[in-house]
């Protein structure tokens, strides 16, 4: 049963509240009988929680988003190559505002001050009283629409990368967003980095070999070079972030996520989803054909 929030209390804000992550942890913090502030560009409405606009570019839209919040979940910037630039002043303003415990969505990847977040990861703790980092392995929703895995597959009958035999955590957004609730709302914050992954380290042949078996269409992996990945990513978005990306699957061939944690499972008193569970629920029905 869903419980009714009550009015007087502290809201938690949750930027990018039509996300992957977003708006599945907007719904578990409604069913847990949180008030939510659901915050993005378009100010769209979630049942049960106060749409706001907000845009980490227009600091105008940052006051109404922090009134009454005491907790926030913070995702980056999309597509951005710096986002501790809009993010940062925006974090030194929501303490001020009252925030006291504060969830960042970054990436297994990018470690406490490293590039991207990870500036923004590396302050976190001095920013706020009670924190966490949340950084998820790939995400499985990688290979459904509308992601770019997705409309390969469908119709190149494809995975692209540069991350040769290479394997992945791969992780179901699911499972980070519950973790997320758990770090939003549990009595003590983890005031740590939590490195979230699937119960499995795959390769995208394998990956691609699930894909076959579950849904019946033949998929492979086509292995490119760091220059034709970047390149190929650079046709859709700027060059800087592009070649960040094809870094991570350079990365990736070289072992960097070869890997899986217990995270989700010691937060969330459950294990994760496999990759073969979630091709049944978001493949298998033919959406994505």
């Amino acid at each position: 049963m869903t419980s009714t929030p009550t009015t007087t209390a502290p809201a938690t804000l949750v930027i990018g509240a039509t996300g992957t992550t977003g708006r599945r942890v907007t719904a578990g913090l409604l069913a847990e009988g949180r008030r939510v502030k659901a915050a993005g560009r378009t100010a769209t409405p979630h049942t049960g929680a106060q749409a706001v606009r907000f845009d980490w570019n227009e600091p105008v839209t940052w006051a109404e988003a922090l009134d009454g919040v005491d907790r926030a979940y913070l995702i980056p910037p999309t597509g951005s190559p710096d986002p501790a630039a809009v993010m940062l002043p925006f974090l030194h303003r929501a303490r001020t505002a009252g925030v006291r415990r504060a969830v960042l969505l970054s990436s297994s990847a990018i470690p406490a001050g490293g590039p991207a977040v990870g500036r923004v990861h590396e302050q976190l703790p001095g920013l706020f009283e009670e924190w966490a980092v949340l950084r998820p392995s790939w995400f499985m929703q990688n290979f459904a629409d509308p992601a770019p895995h997705a409309r390969t597959i469908r119709e190149d009958g494809a995975i692209f990368t540069a991350a040769g035999d290479g394997r992945v955590g791969f992780v179901d957004a699911e499972d980070i967003a519950a973790v997320a609730v758990r770090a939003l709302t549990d009595g003590r914050a983890p005031d740590t980095d939590l490195i979230l992954t699937g119960p499995q380290a795959l390769s995208y042949a394998d990956v691609a070999a699930v894909i076959t078996d579950v849904t019946g269409r033949p998929v492979v992996h086509r292995q490119l070079t760091f220059e034709e990945l970047r390149d190929r990513w650079a046709a859709e978005i700027p060059m800087e972030f592009a070649t960040m990306l094809a870094r991570m699957d350079r990365a990736i061939a070289d072992g960097a996520e070869d890997r899986t944690s217990d995270t989700v499972e010691r937060l969330t008193g459950r294990p994760p989803g496999s990759l073969r569970a979630f091709v049944e629920r978001e493949l298998r029905s033919g959406a994505n054909r």
